[in-house]
């Protein structure tokens, strides 16, 4: 409490020769001075705060057997927040519907993402300009972008297996091999409540509107990037996932950000890795909350951590995380880390991950920093 905090003026460690104004003798102003706090720069420019860790959430939290709930990636306890959260500014989650059933979601949130791994149904909400209540229809593989929203998102999951899709073409025409598509249904949601309970704010405007990315759009285009001329020698082979409101060819500022990502907070790679191949190095200072959509089990990996290796321009003792098909982790603000598929080229099937980042916003704050592994280092 407050209460029980000392006076600034009785601080231990601050220089015997700082010098404190005497409160005033009315004592009017003295009230206020009981919160303020005086720190020596070298010792205070970076305090110990705790770091983001390097930490992988299974697959088996939605994909076994269970009620119909919100299953959240909670490190709380590590930032030291009264709120849920996986990373500072933004909130990780699985969703597992049961056929026929009804799941709510709430979030004090600016955006909010929902990618479907497995199983059909659709999302019931309230459009927060017109206040009428809409519906997205989703299955495999889609993707959806909510803004601030008044009133919770309802998810509902088809009756049946027979109400369920096909496997998706565009999907398996770059040799990707999803989980079956089956029921209950599992969705990956990320929002940006941690950022707001941080400030201590709630939504008020809604800064984009509704957006329905389908499978067919996404796996199209990333077919296309990946037969792109010289799209092997890329540090990644994926597509950016942008949206009206983040583009300055269809808006200009300040209806645009101009950041071309998923939200103004969020944003998202669809990457694909192909047998046989190393995606070297990057990083940059946002922190990557991942789902390996699919993976050959024991044959894919990421390796992470803070310096390079001079001599190789790869990972110095680098922490590794193994690709589950269906199982999400945490790539820490600044880390290095690099992809590798152990598989056989022309073989074994590609492996796909869905990084969702808070780098909407550290694109606009100009504080993004993503810097790129030379392949020759000295």
């Amino acid at each position: 409490a407050m209460t029980d905090c000392e006076p600034m003026t009785s601080l231990p460690y601050l220089p015997s020769k700082v010098q404190y104004p005497q409160p005033l003798e009315s004592n009017s102003h003295q009230k206020w001075t009981q919160g303020a706090r005086c720190f020596e720069y070298t010792s205070a420019c970076d305090p110990p705060i705790a770091p983001v860790p390097a930490i992988a959430f299974d697959a088996t939290l939605h994909l076994q057997d269970g009620p119909t709930e919100v299953l959240p990636f909670d490190l709380s306890a590590t930032f030291g927040t009264s709120y849920p959260a996986t990373s500072p500014n933004l909130l990780a989650s699985f969703l597992r519907i049961n056929e026929g059933e009804m799941l709510e979601t709430d979030a004090s949130a600016t955006s909010q993402a929902f990618y479907v791994i497995r199983g059909a149904g659709r999302s019931v909400f309230t459009h927060p300009i017109t206040g009428t209540e809409e519906t997205i229809d989703w299955q495999q593989g889609d993707l959806m972008a909510l803004p601030a929203l008044v009133g919770r998102v309802k998810h509902f999951a088809v009756e049946s297996t027979l109400e369920l899709e096909p496997t998706i073409t565009a999907a398996t025409s770059v040799g990707a091999q999803l989980l079956p598509n089956t029921l209950p249904c599992s969705l990956y949601w990320i929002n940006d409540s941690p950022l707001l309970g941080y400030l201590g704010v709630k939504p008020s405007v809604p800064k984009f509107g509704p957006t329905y990315y389908p499978n067919s759009t996404l796996w199209g285009c990333l077919e296309r990037v990946k037969h792109e001329p010289g799209s092997e020698h890329r540090n990644r082979i994926g597509i950016l996932l942008g949206n009206q409101a983040t583009d300055p060819s269809t808006c200009v500022p300040p209806q645009s950000t101009g950041t071309l990502t998923l939200t103004h907070v969020l944003w998202s790679l669809l990457n694909i890795l192909p047998a046989g191949d190393v995606q070297r190095p990057h990083r940059h200072q946002s922190i990557a909350l991942d789902l390996a959509v699919c993976a050959p089990a024991g044959m894919v990996y990421t390796l992470m951590g803070p310096e390079l290796d001079e001599a190789t321009g790869m990972v110095k003792n680098p922490r590794r995380i193994d690709w589950v098909a269906g199982a999400a982790f945490v790539t820490p603000p600044g880390w290095w880390h690099s992809h590798h598929h152990d598989g056989v080229a022309g073989v074994d099937a590609p492996a796909i991950v869905l990084p969702i980042q808070d780098a909407g916003l550290h694109t606009y704050m100009r504080s993004l920093d993503i810097q790129f592994a030379s392949k020759h280092q000295s």
